[in-house]
């Protein structure tokens, strides 16, 4: 009997550990239930904007190509380098083109020496027409003489005129050749820095087709972010907007800018239309570079200082109720006695609060409406983002 009564109370004693156990955690639970089911209406600083994705490009850069076609015969600056308008980048092979301009050079030379031959002729047939021209009127030479000298002016000056027009000609040539010549050396068009460099040493360049990119050169000073924001949101932007916006690895750093100008033409990237807006933005430090991805917030409107009313605590909507400025939402404020129902008017709203306009005051309690994981509306919510009016910004 007594070995049977010991082997119970051995039976007993991890029994009633476990109620205690599930007594503890369950007193837990009622309190942290407390807790989660009222919120505070506190005080600080809301702002409305729209948001969007966008990437970081240099505001001015110029795409260094080649005007003519030929082997890179050397290239003096590398990628990250700075230049100076005007300093030269690269050079093609020029002889091909030297020996056109040689050749152009040495056919002028012997288009002027058949020039001054014939102005020779000009001036002798000039002679003779006019020695004859005198004779004439005294019978002292055939009339077919006179006929024959004056043709022969007119045909030396003809000839002389043709010579002087393939000199033209050939000095339009020569100055193409030339251009073309000096094009074999490129400089640098404006300050910048190296960002690419597309082009090897030795590689040739075809001019005929299309312009081989050489280089590019951008000044880094200034940078445009060129956001992408939905045709939902883009008629609530306009230019000059306050803008300020993140980076990955930046951490908490915002960069702030205003809309230069919101581009009228779509794109479209998986069925959703999209607008190019882009920002200015200063990097005199140069932390920003070219291909950054970047959050983007388009400031509508902020208040400082206002109370703030959490969304969770925000009940069904009264359109009856609005007033200007305002909407009003039914809420529950906590007192002494109990929940009461009240309306608010709210103004500015973002993801997690909303400013309130009349109703409440800071440092009341309120009872929240909807819980992650309970049902509101038929539709279960699974964080602060499927609370009312958090969908859109």
């Amino acid at each position: 009997m007594k070995l049977a009564s010991r082997a119970a109370a051995w039976l007993v004693l991890p029994i009633l550990a476990l109620a205690a156990v599930v007594a503890v955690f369950s007193g837990s639970g009622d309190n942290a239930k407390q807790t989660q089911d009222s919120v505070e209406v506190i005080v600080g600083d809301i702002e409305e904007n729209v948001t969007a994705q966008g990437k970081l490009e240099p505001k001015e850069y110029v795409d260094v190509g080649a005007q003519v076609t030929g082997q890179l015969h050397r290239l003096y600056v590398d990628i990250g380098d700075n230049v100076r308008a005007g300093q030269l980048l690269a050079e093609i092979d020029p002889r091909v083109y030297a020996a056109r301009v040689q050749a152009d050079e040495a056919n002028i030379k012997n288009l002027k020496a058949q020039l001054a031959g014939q102005q020779a002729q000009v001036i002798f047939a000039r002679q003779q027409f006019e020695r004859n021209r005198e004779l004439i009127a005294g019978d002292g030479v055939s009339l077919q003489d006179y006929q024959n000298s004056e043709f022969n002016l007119k045909n030396a000056l003809a000839t002389a005129q043709a010579i002087e027009a393939q000199i033209e000609q050939v000095q339009s040539t020569l100055n193409g050749d030339l251009t073309n010549l000096g094009f074999t050396k490129i400089f640098a068009p404006m300050d910048g820095t190296v960002v690419s460099r597309t082009a090897r040493l030795g590689q040739t360049l075809n001019a005929n087709q299309t312009t081989p990119l050489i280089m590019q050169l951008a000044k880094l000073d200034a940078m445009t972010v060129r956001a992408q924001v939905a045709e939902a949101d883009v008629m609530r932007l306009r230019p000059d907007m306050a803008v300020y916006f993140t980076t990955l690895g930046a951490g908490e750093r915002r960069w702030y800018g205003k809309i230069r100008q919101i581009l009228p033409s779509p794109e479209i990237v998986n069925n959703v239309v999209l607008y190019n807006v882009l920002v200015d933005v200063d990097n005199k430090d140069r932390q920003l570079m070219s291909g950054m991805s970047t959050q983007m917030f388009f400031l509508l409107a902020s208040v400082r200082q206002a109370s703030l009313i959490p969304l969770s605590a925000l009940g069904q909507r009264v359109p009856e109720a609005d007033r200007q400025g305002g909407k009003a939402y039914r809420i529950k404020r906590l007192t002494a006695q109990g929940a009461e129902e009240k309306i608010v008017h709210i103004g500015l709203r973002n993801r997690r609060y909303a400013q309130v306009l009349e109703g409440v005051q800071a440092g009341d309690q309120l009872s929240v409406w909807s819980l992650p994981g309970q049902k509101r509306n038929g539709k279960k919510t699974s964080d602060a983002f499927a609370l009312p009016g958090a969908a859109r910004l």
